[in-house]
């Protein structure tokens, strides 16, 4: 059994801009050692998913704790590093985020700047970033180096007006690597050109999201990305061919 500290060391340097790290996005014990026996070295939890797999609507419909009894249950599965999304933080404290997800064996998170507890706000710019601190702090503080994925939802939510969303994104992104991320989630769908002005002003690795049936896994490096999660998608194309066979039944 890999530590918890070499885990999350491995993790950090899988992400390699032009060579990403592609983390499927699981939901259970059942699609990590699927996504394990297929031949991947790490994971990434998506909360969508999750919530979906006991019937809770996404955007911290379940809870914390919701949460990591399923992150317990991946972990003692599968012997590969594993990022956890958290949402907005479920309007708790960062050190109890981190402790929670180091005791349940996780090594990474992702963190929005949407704030669901409070009516779906998006944090300030510098909010944000001092919560991504709060997170790299108590992470330092238990001697684990977590992973911490930074995200904005800008472009998801299209907050503010198009003609100005990356510079606002890229300064938004900057703040956070300051305070300490790892890696940086413009979330959403992009086009080479918007994927390498951010890779090109960012200072961190950029995660994107795939389309595992439909994108071409190749594209993702020439960008110069450095880590592609699957979002809900991944589950959606096993849904999409469960329901096609189900289907002949009905």
């Amino acid at each position: 059994m890999t530590s918890i500290d070499d885990k999350a060391k491995n993790l950090l340097a899988l992400h390699q801009p032009g060579n990403p790290v592609i983390l499927p996005t699981v939901w259970d014990a059942w699609s990590a050692n699927l996504s394990v026996a297929s031949g991947f070295s790490a994971l990434t939890v998506g909360s969508h998913p999750v919530s979906d797999s006991i019937g809770k609507p996404d955007n911290e419909g379940i809870t914390f704790d919701e949460l990591l009894h399923r992150i317990t249950q991946i972990t003692a599965a599968v012997d590969v590093p594993i990022s956890v999304d958290v949402e907005g933080g479920y309007g708790l404290e960062p050190a109890v985020l981190i402790n929670g997800l180091i005791e349940a064996g996780a090594v990474g998170l992702n963190i929005e700047d949407t704030v669901h507890s409070e009516g779906g706000r998006l944090r300030e710019a510098q909010e944000h970033a001092d919560f991504v601190g709060g997170l790299r702090q108590a992470a330092d503080s238990a001697g684990v180096h977590v992973v911490v994925n930074a995200r904005t939802d800008l472009f998801v939510k299209q907050v503010g007006a198009e003609a100005d969303r990356v510079d606002r994104a890229v300064d938004r992104l900057k703040l956070a690597a300051d305070a300490g991320a790892d890696v940086l989630y413009p979330v959403g769908r992009h086009d080479e050109a918007t994927y390498r002005r951010l890779v090109a002003e960012l200072p961190l690795p950029i995660n994107a999201i795939g389309i595992p049936d439909q994108d071409d896994p190749a594209s993702f490096g020439e960008f110069g990305v450095a880590r592609v999660s699957f979002g809900p998608f991944f589950q959606k194309a096993l849904a999409d061919r469960a329901t096609e066979i189900l289907g002949r039944w009905s």
